[in-house]
């Protein structure tokens, strides 16, 4: 039986955990417990707003410069900068922008929270959004540098009727794992030679009755290396280190977060590798990178050549290409980079 509303609280205040890692320990989503606080008066306050994209995002720009979080369960995306350009789309939606530039899936938006947090530098203001799982999706932190006038307006303007402190998630969704069909793997081959776009690969797989993992794990050389998921370290401090400017990918079903430009700051702290930069920030849980892949796929602009990491589950943590400077841009140092990377049995030698 899942704790009351006021035991939430009660767990919260006594709480120094982050509140995913509480939410697990009370056997709840994270939006469950943001739930529970709707209409309280403590240090940690939640009002019920929308949740749609359509009615959320073109509001955002009012709020000046935030801080966009996207995260999945071994990885955190952090991107500093002001809401550009959205737009509105029945099965994907996207926000575009030369600081913020997100992939939205509307179907999987549920919940929305504005939250307000009391901390030891101040108040802390968040937009926050779960999926119907009670998962967040994005969580978008106001900063010293925002507009700090506009957050209650903006917030009334989506305040719904609607306050109860309670909310009633889907089951949590089991991880699928890798899912191939070996019968298809000659097709698998041709129809990858085929692709113009990268986008084409999503299609390919569901048309074979396969998912991402599965059809790497399938097709092998020329156009998949498998390499030792050890060695994410060094690829980023040799990124860092080149000056490589690289376009980031991280998501969860109902979002997607890129970044571009360098990573220069890294940081190792326990099991975590940290990106720390001014307007980006990562938080790589490197202990949960199970497999990793050197993927290449054609498009009409050359090939696109990424790295992709998978955890235990075989979710997809992140995929990072290198960036074109320019149209026709060899790439060599990302190319290098990629090349440099021990496979799995040069890493057991």
């Amino acid at each position: 039986m899942s704790p009351s509303p006021q035991e939430i609280r009660q767990a919260k205040t006594d709480a120094t955990t982050r509140d995913r890692d509480l939410a697990a320990s009370l056997n709840i989503s994270e939006a469950q417990l943001v739930a529970a606080h709707t209409g309280a008066t403590g240090a940690f306050r939640a009002t019920r707003i929308q949740h749609h994209p359509d009615d959320v995002m073109p509001l955002i720009p009012r709020l000046g410069e935030v801080m966009s979080l996207t995260r999945n369960e071994s990885i955190v995306h952090e991107r500093v900068g002001t809401f550009g350009e959205y737009r509105s789309g029945p099965h994907a939606a996207m926000v575009l922008g030369k600081d913020i530039d997100t992939r939205i899936f509307p179907k999987h938006w549920a919940y929305g929270f504005a939250v307000e947090a009391e901390t030891d530098r101040g108040t802390r203001r968040s937009l926050q959004f779960f999926d119907t799982t009670g998962e967040a999706l994005q969580k978008i932190y106001l900063r010293d540098t925002s507009d700090a006038e506009a957050w209650a307006p903006l917030v009334a303007e989506l305040t719904l009727e609607d306050q109860s402190d309670t909310i009633t998630p889907d089951p949590a969704i089991l991880p699928e794992g890798a899912k191939a069909n070996p019968d298809k793997r000659d097709t698998l081959v041709e129809e990858w030679q085929k692709m113009t776009d990268t986008h084409q690969f999503n299609r390919l797989c569901s048309k074979l009755g396969m998912n991402r993992l599965g059809a790497y794990r399938l097709a092998g050389a020329p156009y998949v290396r498998l390499v030792d998921p050890q060695s994410v370290e060094g690829w980023l401090n040799a990124l860092s280190a080149a000056q490589q400017k690289v376009v980031l990918f991280v998501g969860n079903r109902g979002h997607i977060q890129i970044h571009w430009g360098t990573v220069d700051t890294i940081k190792p702290m326990g099991p975590w590798l940290n990106v720390l930069d001014p307007m980006f920030n990562l938080h790589l849980r490197a202990d949960r990178v199970a497999e990793a892949y050197v993927v290449t796929k054609p498009t009409k602009r050359g090939d696109a050549v990424s790295l992709e990491c998978f955890d235990v589950d075989g979710g997809l943590i992140f995929q990072c290409f290198g960036q074109r400077e320019e149209e026709g841009d060899p790439m060599d140092t990302w190319h290098q980079i990629l090349a440099d990377l021990p496979g799995v049995k040069e890493a057991a030698e």
